[in-house]
């Protein structure tokens, strides 16, 4: 099984960077030895036709505040909320399931 490295949560894009710096060999040579063994992946650019649509309905004071975190982190908020309901989605997720 190829090995995985986990990103951890960050606290500020400072730190995020920091931690793709300190980690820069490591994203190198897994993503070397997935182009070598075939297991690449698309990234969300290539995904973005085939994922529907949604709508939800958000208070105003938790799309603000979504635009604020977003902006700390460098992102437009609706990719931040995307991020977020994905992670919350797939730590919900148990073993097995």
């Amino acid at each position: 099984m190829a090995q995985k490295l986990k990103t951890p949560e960050f606290q500020s894009a400072e730190e995020e960077a920091a931690w793709w710096d300190a980690n820069l060999a490591t994203v190198e040579s897994l993503f070397t030895a997935a182009m070598a063994n075939g297991t690449v992946r698309r990234g969300t650019l290539v995904k973005r036709g085939n994922t529907p649509t949604t709508t939800i309905r958000l208070a105003a004071d938790d799309i603000e505040l979504a635009k604020k975190q977003a902006a700390d982190r460098g992102l437009k908020y609706q990719t931040y909320l995307k991020m977020i309901i994905h992670q919350a989605l797939r730590q919900d997720v148990a073993p097995g399931r």
